[in-house]
């Protein structure tokens, strides 16, 4: 297996030898030299374990995040199921789903612990496409197990409209529709912010 470059493409890819005898050409990914050959490193190591374990069918990690979008394109979360796997993709580009270890899921975690929700989102996601992969898919025999953190129980308070007209008044002119908009719905400020202006004429007069 050796790296090259495709007139049409950016990344470096590399013709594969699969534990059966069959051939395929996968990209990296990336465009970086240094990063393409760690990928491809992973890789033969990756292989190399099919060998020992016996053949079987092969899929990545890629893959997974490919039908993953797929079936999950209804969902409200999709845009930020496709902002954690830019992250992840640096992590786990080109791993063979069946070869990916409980410890590198942790470790992806303490990566990601800016703060503890943060990271267990991450860990939870990659937990939910491993168990796909391993239940409808039929994809791997088993998902790893994966441990979330354990995060604060916080209370859960309603504003009272007192403490809703002192907000209001205390915000600048220019926040203060987002956020009556955002406590009539109890959208978060991401959701909010992500609404596009086709919508507006529906909701603009019971905001105002």
């Amino acid at each position: 297996m050796s790296l090259y470059k495709r007139p049409t493409s950016r990344y470096w890819w590399a013709k594969i030898t699969l534990p059966g005898g069959g051939r395929v050409c996968r990209s990296s990914g990336t465009a970086n030299r240094k990063e393409a050959q760690e990928w491809l490193d992973r890789l033969r190591a990756d292989l190399w374990r099919v060998h020992r374990l016996g053949e079987r069918p092969t899929h990545t990690w890629q893959d997974a995040v490919v039908r993953w979008c797929e079936e999950k394109a209804h969902k409200a979360t999709t845009h930020e199921d496709r902002v954690k796997f830019q992250w992840l993709d640096a992590r786990l580009r080109g791993r063979l789903l069946h070869t990916i270890t409980r410890d590198e899921i942790q470790a992806i975690g303490k990566a990601k612990e800016a703060s503890r929700p943060t990271a267990n989102r991450y860990l939870a996601l990659v937990r939910a496409v491993l168990r796909q992969a391993a239940g409808p898919w039929r994809w791997i025999d088993k998902a790893p197990a994966v441990t979330l953190y354990p995060e604060a129980k916080r209370r859960v308070r309603w504003l009272s409209k007192e403490e809703v007209t002192r907000l209001l008044n205390a915000l600048p002119p220019h926040q203060k529709q987002l956020a009556r908009f955002a406590l009539a719905t109890g959208l978060r400020q991401a959701n909010v912010l992500r609404l596009r202006v086709g919508s507006r004429s529906r909701w603009q007069h019971g905001v105002g």
